[in-house]
């Protein structure tokens, strides 16, 4: 038996950080972008079981389940770098205009009947303005509040006037899906038809009509780690109420076809990165993570992730709802999540120092 002096710095830093987060502290973006650099298996693990600590201290065993219509479909004006449904890129995407009531309201009863507590219209256009389409889409919105089924939700692109965010709220409608999609650094890589600040606009006026806010990105188009750091960062910037992180699945015929998928560890280690970063809002891994995670999916909950979309997205497959409801039943979480976001308003969240330490340990 002999005494070494081991460095086990990256351990202890990895702790020291998860506590401030659950004594309600805050990291800031060098100690975040440590977490992001971590490289070693039983690093990644370590962060991991903070992330789940986390969760289970400010989310409990609650996991808040959503899915979508596309309730309007291809011929996108946006040249979005991603997207299948944009009229720049050549996907064999199906193409319909919005959707009578009859489909939204089946989607309702579907919900309902799995337990998923909100529905979110999408549409494949660049944005809202005044006008019968407004009407239509309040129309919708209506018929989903009256059912008393699922939170009326929708994603519907860019909004230019406080107007149509507050005409929305008067409908019914209590969350928008609004992704920042990238970094502002990276966002130019993404799309060149609209800007971030177009994004942020957005969310302003949603914002101010009372609208709660699900924004968040895609991993894995080729940007960098600090790229997702920085987007964690701009999600608590904007006070961002749920937080989907998608997985880029390639579509041939989109310009980022052949990027190269993430590797599973640096998917999970991602969803931890943004639990410690966002430790009270819900985190929801969506498109993309049946494809890329395979046989770890059930892991992501242990990385921190508090909210899934189930379903099938836009123009992919996901796994079949009831997959999905076993798998959480398997691990012992509960999908009838309280239609509240009272839960997010921190107390106080201060800025963390952190100093590394090394100490002794015995070894053989």
């Amino acid at each position: 038996m002999t005494t070494t002096a081991v460095d086990v710095g990256n351990h202890q830093k990895i702790a020291e950080l998860g506590r401030c987060v659950l004594d309600g502290g805050r990291l800031e973006k060098a100690d975040a972008m440590f977490l992001f650099g971590l490289e070693s298996t039983s690093d990644i693990m370590d962060l991991i079981a903070w992330a789940n600590r986390v969760r289970e201290h400010f989310k409990g065993n609650k996991i808040h389940l959503c899915s979508i219509v596309n309730a309007k479909a291809g011929n996108c004006s946006e040249n979005c770098s991603f997207c299948a449904q944009s009229s720049f890129h050549q996907t064999g995407s199906p193409k319909y205009g919005f959707i009578d009531p009859e489909p939204v309201l089946e989607a309702a009863d579907e919900a309902n009947k799995n337990g998923v507590t909100a529905v979110g219209l999408v549409a494949a256009w660049k944005g809202l303005k005044e006008g019968p389409l407004l009407d239509e889409v309040c129309d919708r919105i209506r018929d989903l509040k009256a059912s008393g089924k699922t939170r009326p939700d929708a994603s519907l692109g860019i909004i230019k006037s406080q107007n149509i965010a507050d005409r929305l709220k008067e409908a019914g409608l209590e969350c928008y899906g609004h992704n920042l999609e990238s970094s502002r650094r990276f966002f130019p890589n993404t799309c060149s038809t609209h800007t971030f600040d177009d994004r942020l606009e957005t969310i302003g006026y949603l914002k101010k009509a009372g609208i709660k806010i699900c924004s968040g990105g895609i991993i894995g188009m080729g940007e960098t780690r600090e790229d997702r750091c920085d987007l964690a960062l701009s999600l608590r910037e904007i006070g961002a109420n749920v937080c989907p992180i998608n997985i880029l699945n390639p579509i041939k015929g989109t310009p980022f076809e052949n990027v190269a998928p993430l590797q599973p560890m640096e998917i999970l280690k991602t969803i931890a990165c943004f639990r410690l970063l966002l430790p009270r809002k819900e985190i929801m891994v969506a498109g993309g993570r049946t494809m890329n995670l395979r046989d770890l999916q059930s892991m992501i909950f242990t990385a921190g992730a508090s909210a899934l979309m189930v379903g099938n997205y836009l123009t992919t497959l996901n796994q079949p709802v009831e997959k999905d409801l076993q798998m959480l039943k398997d691990l012992g979480l509960d999908p009838a999540w309280e239609h509240s976001f009272d839960d997010q308003e921190p107390a106080a969240e201060q800025p963390i120092a952190f100093k590394p330490r090394t100490i002794e340990m015995a070894g053989v």
